[in-house]
């Protein structure tokens, strides 16, 4: 196919930076990576058949009024057939992704009444969102009357971008963008929008991207575009198709692209709910064992408990207790491949109580939580100053501590504090 001369040419970077500045007309983004990657998401969308996956937009917000439905207003202006789904059926969402009229890139605003705490088992939408990321994915379902059912499967392969208060499950999340949105200061000001009026702005855009996408997409099928260091696994299914998308345009989207995937990357993990595992494998290591071989499950908790800026102390309205605390150490393995579970640790008093061991925590702590940050987690450095900020504790705290297996000798509460 050759090119007709007289049709011009689309700056791809500029395309980008007028997207950009579209979305700064109207909304207000918690950082300058936000704006980059929405832009990006806006452009992958009309080039999904370039991909093996697509990535989920999420905008989420503690509370109404964070300017989530607006940003998800400007994105519908942007994007190639887009479905507003509010309270869709599963069974409306299959049919339309494998319709004859045009993959959708569906819209699900107030997406927290479909997996909010109130809202039951979505497991069908759910399964739908997540076999909906890769392009092979398909949904299998029955369909006939009676002895003349037979299974259909449905692609579920399309762009889905959501807004919602709180959070999504891990299995979403994971595959998502997510863009924490928050109410604007005073001294943030947008622009009011239209739809009348600004609507055929946006789709003005979305017209030259569906246009520089199918001048680039021979350049983008197949593309495998580096990945910032440190960004593998799912994070890089995610952010592909959007770097994918930067290095197609040019000027500075690739570098910016991988900042704000970078930037991005990283406040998800720090924000995760479905997290909470390796919160605790964390805490355990840099703040209550540091270095101490085993210790009772009370002493694990009153140091958790201690903890400032933790979520321990409330945990579903009470504070983490021996069988909170063993059910998600139990999620985990020992070197040896067995389950973590509370193993006898006996005192100088003779007593017998339950704890956790050093060693039997070990492999976990390399294999999901960051770098040690500062001191190694094997200096002898005792947890409780740390925990309580160097306030004193209660003596049996430290009467049931141990350096080392050898010496089953007790912290000292004068040289420790």
């Amino acid at each position: 196919m050759t090119t007709n001369p007289t049709t011009p040419t689309v700056d791809g970077a500029a395309l980008l930076d007028e997207v950009e500045a579209f979305h700064r007309r109207f909304n207000v983004f918690p950082t300058p990576a936000a704006y980059v990657a929405v832009t990006l998401w806006d452009a992958h969308a009309h080039l999904l058949d370039a991909f093996d996956s697509t990535p989920r937009l999420a905008f989420l917000s503690p509370e109404p009024g964070s300017g989530k439905s607006r940003a998800l207003e400007i994105v519908e202006t942007l994007v190639p057939h887009p479905m507003v789904a509010v309270n869709a059926s599963p069974a409306a969402l299959f049919r339309a992704v494998s319709g004859v009229d045009g993959r959708p890139t569906i819209l699900f605003d107030e997406i927290d009444t479909v997996f909010g705490p109130k809202a039951g088992e979505n497991e069908e939408l759910r399964g739908f969102l997540n076999a909906g990321h890769r392009r092979s994915g398909v949904t299998y379902r029955c369909v006939g009357d009676g002895s003349n059912q037979s299974v259909q499967p449905f692609p579920s392969y399309c762009a889905v971008a959501m807004a919602g208060l709180g959070s999504l499950p891990d299995t979403i999340l994971t595959r998502s963008v997510i863009i924490r949105m928050r109410r604007r200061a005073p001294n943030e000001r947008v622009q009011p929008y239209r739809q009348r009026i600004h609507e055929k702005d946006g789709h003005a855009l979305r017209d030259q991207l569906a246009r520089w996408a199918d001048s680039v997409r021979g350049k983008v099928t197949g593309a495998w575009p580096e990945m910032p260091e440190g960004i593998t696994d799912r994070p890089a299914d995610v952010w592909e198709p959007l770097l994918a998308v930067a290095d197609a345009a040019g000027g500075n989207w690739p570098t910016r692209a991988r900042a704000a995937c970078v930037e991005l990357v990283a406040a998800a993990a720090q924000d995760d709910e479905s997290s909470l595992g390796i919160r605790l494998l964390t805490d355990l290591r840099d703040t209550v064992f540091c270095g101490i071989d085993r210790m009772p499950t009370a002493a694990i908790l009153e140091c958790l408990l201690a903890m400032d800026d933790a979520p321990w102390v409330d945990m579903g309205g009470k504070p983490l207790t021996p069988r909170g605390l063993g059910r998600l150490l139990s999620g985990y393995m020992t070197g040896a491949n067995k389950p973590i579970k509370a193993r006898p640790i006996r005192t100088p008093g003779g007593t017998v109580p339950r704890g956790y061991y050093a060693e039997d925590l070990a492999d976990a702590w390399s294999r999901y939580c960051p770098p040690t940050p500062g001191k190694s987690a094997t200096s002898a450095t005792p947890a409780t100053p740390q925990v309580n900020r160097g306030e004193p504790v209660a003596e049996e705290l430290f009467a049931i501590r141990y350096t080392t297996a050898e010496t089953a000798t007790p912290h000292a509460p004068t040289a420790a504090l």
